[in-house]
């Protein structure tokens, strides 16, 4: 098989090249290798470079994207920008990048008549979810919309049914749950995804988008303020520094080790009959105060852990995913829990030469904006 992967320098990215290279697949990657994300680097892994054709530009560059499409066979779009608060205010950008990059995509699959791709894989998040799915004793499975910022001063962080304001318990979100993003990287995704399923309807190819959720392991980005809080956290935990959680820090994820994520990502490319959303996380969900505290013990920390009541426009309480319909599609079960992926992560972190952290940066970015209170 002859694969595109846009993105493919970054963090899932790279890891997803080297596993269709062990498959036998013929490569390249289109990457620009930003660097908010690469912080200086600006070329594909040495174990790599030299079995990869690589594209050296912007995504929603059609006449690269041509050049980069001829004679493949499926693509995996990656590229996209990923902050969900930096969405919020550098919105020009993500619609550059993640709806202009994806239009270009579709734009040369579609007026390029030599074009033969059969596959389009593209990475969608959990965010394009909002809050995730909760059971409510009256009024069974409900969706909560936005959290109230009144409630959200007064320390009440978890959304109530929105039928009859009563507390109710997160479940796993299916994917036919409402799609009702909080952030403006969340809308993006939501619209990437559709574009491709749309186009795959129309045009002939296979579409399948990916609703990744929080992805996580070697290789990730620890100079970039503005995504993955255990890189987040770990330069933090590393250098002393207190590690400010917000709210209360029961919030909770579905963090998903990169291999894992990886593997349900090949078996859809791999898979001619898969089309259309998939859930790719653990099923499982873990609190943002443990994931604190864990980093925090690896690098035996003297900084505090403070629960500072502060919230972000565009955050959500809980989201853990349902994997009932990805398991019986393409067969995919996580291998790595939580604590076994963290180990991994932690034991790379550690090896890697200090990076100060710059998560203040990214903070007083919001404030200043209005979106993070408290």
């Amino acid at each position: 098989m002859n694969v595109l992967v846009t993105g493919g320098a970054g963090f899932i990215g790279s890891h997803l090249v080297r596993r269709l290279l062990r498959e036998g697949c013929t490569l390249a990657v289109l990457d620009n290798f930003s660097p908010q994300v690469h912080a200086g680097v600006d070329d594909l892994p040495a174990d790599v470079a030299g079995e990869v054709e690589l594209y050296r530009g912007d995504v929603a560059d059609a006449n690269l994207l041509a050049r980069a499409l001829a004679k493949r066979d499926a693509v995996v779009h990656l590229a996209a920008e990923t902050g969900t608060g930096q969405s919020m205010y550098e919105v020009t950008r993500y619609q550059e990048v993640n709806l202009g990059g994806t239009a270009a995509l579709m734009h040369c699959l579609v007026n390029d008549r030599s074009c033969r791709v059969s596959k389009v894989v593209v990475a969608s998040s959990r965010a394009i979810y909002g809050e995730g799915s909760y059971r409510c004793a009256q009024h069974g499975l409900v969706h909560p919309g936005p959290r109230a910022p009144q409630d959200l001063r007064a320390g009440r962080y978890d959304p109530p049914c929105p039928h009859c304001g009563v507390a109710c318990t997160p479940q796993a979100t299916r994917e036919d749950a409402p799609l009702q993003p909080l952030s403006f990287y969340g809308l993006t995704k939501r619209v990437q995804e559709e574009m491709v399923l749309m186009f795959a309807r129309s045009c002939g190819f296979a579409g399948c988008a990916l609703r990744y959720q929080n992805v996580f392991g070697p290789g990730q980005s620890l100079c970039n303020p503005y995504t993955g809080i255990l890189a987040i956290f770990s330069s933090l935990a590393r250098s002393g520094s207190p590690i400010q959680v917000f709210e209360d820090g029961q919030e909770s994820r579905d963090f998903i080790f990169v291999e894992d994520a990886v593997e349900a990502t090949w078996r859809c490319i791999e898979n001619p009959a898969a089309a259309g959303s998939f859930n790719v996380g653990t099923g499982q969900s873990t609190t943002v105060l443990q994931v604190a505290t864990a980093i925090s013990r690896f690098f035996g920390s003297r900084g505090e852990i403070l629960l500072t009541g502060a919230f972000r426009h565009g955050d959500i309480r809980h989201n853990f995913a349902d994997l009932s319909k990805t398991c019986q599609a393409v067969g995919f079960r996580p291998r790595f829990n939580f604590q076994e992926g963290l180990g991994k992560f932690l034991d790379w972190a550690a090896a890697q030469a200090p990076v100060p952290a710059a998560h203040d940066t990214s903070l007083y970015e919001l404030r200043e904006r209005g979106l993070l209170h408290g």
